[in-house]
């Protein structure tokens, strides 16, 4: 006779195909090495803006051509429209090591093991309820900031750009857009809010 306290005994068969999912390990390590490169990238374009600000013609040369300017004759200092476009890229690198740390951290915490971080101080607080559901309307929403971001940056510089690529751009926003809307409403559908009742 077993008691509730009595861990139940599985098959060798169940333990090795729920064991499976440390396979899933390597590449969330993956994902952590290439969070490491979009933190060098970061720094890298940084130190470009920097030195530009202070006048290095290579610097300013490198960032000109990294963010699509195909201007015949360079400028030789920065411009405001330069700095907005260099700085919407340092945001969508933010923002996309956002949605590297949600998956990352989300997706081990929800399909491979608990990380017991209830009592950190440090514990991010969309982690207190996160499951495959709530992941999934999350990395929807970061996807759609992260394509926001890409759409500013052109229209910022929408002369260098063929009207064909900007309304492909734009009609991939909106499929983002009505993708995220169709996964939160089939998340309400499956998992309705509990009835309220007014506080006595």
């Amino acid at each position: 006779m077993t008691t509730p306290n009595t861990p139940r005994k599985t098959s060798p068969l169940s333990s090795f195909i729920f064991a499976s999912r440390w396979l899933q390990l390597p590449l969330y390590l993956g994902l952590i090495l290439a969070q490491g490169v979009y933190v060098v990238h970061f720094w890298v374009e940084l130190v470009h803006l920097v030195e530009a600000a202070f006048g290095n013609q290579d610097a300013l040369s490198a960032i000109f051509q990294a963010t699509g300017q195909n201007a015949q004759t360079p400028p030789k200092h920065l411009t405001e429209t330069t700095i907005m476009l260099v700085v919407l890229g340092l945001i969508d690198v933010v923002m996309i090591s956002n949605l590297l740390i949600m998956v990352i951290v989300g997706g081990y915490e929800t399909f491979v093991s608990r990380m017991n971080l209830e009592d950190h101080p440090d514990q991010p607080e969309w982690l207190d309820h996160v499951n495959a559901s709530v992941l999934k309307v999350k990395l929807a929403t970061a996807i759609i900031g992260i394509s926001s971001i890409h759409l500013l940056k052109t229209f910022i510089n929408a002369q260098n750009y063929t009207d064909k690529v900007l309304i492909a751009q734009t009609v991939i926003h909106i499929a983002f857009l009505l993708s995220a809307m169709a996964i939160a409403f089939t998340d309400r559908l499956l998992h309705p809010a509990g009835p309220t009742h007014p506080p006595h």
